[in-house]
């Protein structure tokens, strides 16, 4: 018989079978689950998997890809989907990127504005409605130089508007765009990335720029354009594994603008953003009044 393995030589057999696997560039779907809580989805309820593979097994310049996928469910009724597929090829000469979401959520509508959204109170007849949100991003870059990339990028998105409360429905600039929801964008992008790991950075930089336009000549119902910026930077603090990290990003819009495409203070893909008239009131006085209209 043989001698029974302790739970630590388990755990370090797991282990180095899970790191021969990696070595050897073979997928790896790992499963994601859990409850969480925010202030607009109230307690969730999201489950899914983290697939992870190789788009050369033997290619050693590249860097593992990966898309986690998840499904999740909320106590306010709101259920999503999303993707982001993170890839590496050809020696990491391209890089293909893909985010696929769609939402349906009960949500708040406050207006265009600072003002707007400083003297609109939050009530079931004033600001609630449900939003139906769907986006496909994907990007596609060229390495021209060592952490230098450039490419296309497209922006398919929709954002529909239902069961409007009466402050909602009356407001002038939701009226104009309720029938027009639908988006598409071209535009390019460069990024300059020097991080170690894109996908889970312990140190290096990040700067992204993406300038896109939005017409009807595309097949949208809306003419416009936008500027984005992202930049992040990643220190190594002490020993590997601990990291401190920073990110700074900026997004500017011209023309007709639909209102679920105007700039917010706050996304699920950012930092989490608060009222204005509680950070007017009690963190940054006036100064805040500027970050949001300029």
């Amino acid at each position: 018989m043989g001698q029974k393995l302790s739970k630590e030589e388990k755990k370090e057999k797991k282990q180095a079978k899970r790191q021969e696997k990696i070595d050897q560039g073979k997928p790896m779907i790992l499963p994601l689950a859990g409850p969480a809580y925010t202030p607009e989805l109230q307690f969730t309820l999201a489950g899914g998997i983290m697939f992870s593979f190789k788009t050369n097994p033997i290619d050693t310049l590249i860097q593992r890809s990966s898309s986690p996928i998840m499904l999740g469910v909320s106590s306010t009724g709101a259920y999503f989907f999303g993707t982001k597929l993170t890839s590496f090829w050809k020696q990491d000469k391209w890089r293909i990127y893909a985010d696929i979401n769609f939402k349906d959520m009960p949500d708040n509508y406050y207006g265009l504005g600072y003002d707007k959204g400083l003297n609109t109170s939050k009530s079931d007849s004033t600001t609630a409605y449900t939003r139906t949100w769907f986006q496909f991003y994907p990007k596609f870059l060229y390495q021209v130089r060592p952490h230098h990339f450039i490419g296309p990028n497209m922006d398919i998105n929709y954002t529909k508007g239902s069961e409007e409360s009466a402050g909602v429905l009356a407001d002038e600039y939701y009226q104009e765009f309720k029938n027009r929801p639908f988006n598409v964008g071209l535009g390019a992008v460069y990024q300059y990335d020097s991080r170690d790991i894109p996908v889970n950075a312990w140190k290096g930089w990040f700067l992204e720029v993406i300038f896109s336009v939005y017409g009807r000549f595309l097949g949208g119902d809306n003419n416009y354009q936008l500027l984005g910026i992202d930049y992040r930077n990643y220190w190594q603090i002490r020993k590997k594994g601990r990291t401190m990290a920073f990110q700074t990003r900026a997004r500017f819009t011209n023309g007709n603008v639909p209102y679920g495409e105007l700039s917010q203070l706050g996304t699920p893909f950012d930092l989490r953003g608060y009222r204005p008239r509680l950070l007017h009131q009690r963190i940054w006085g006036d100064q805040i009044r500027w970050l949001l209209q300029g």
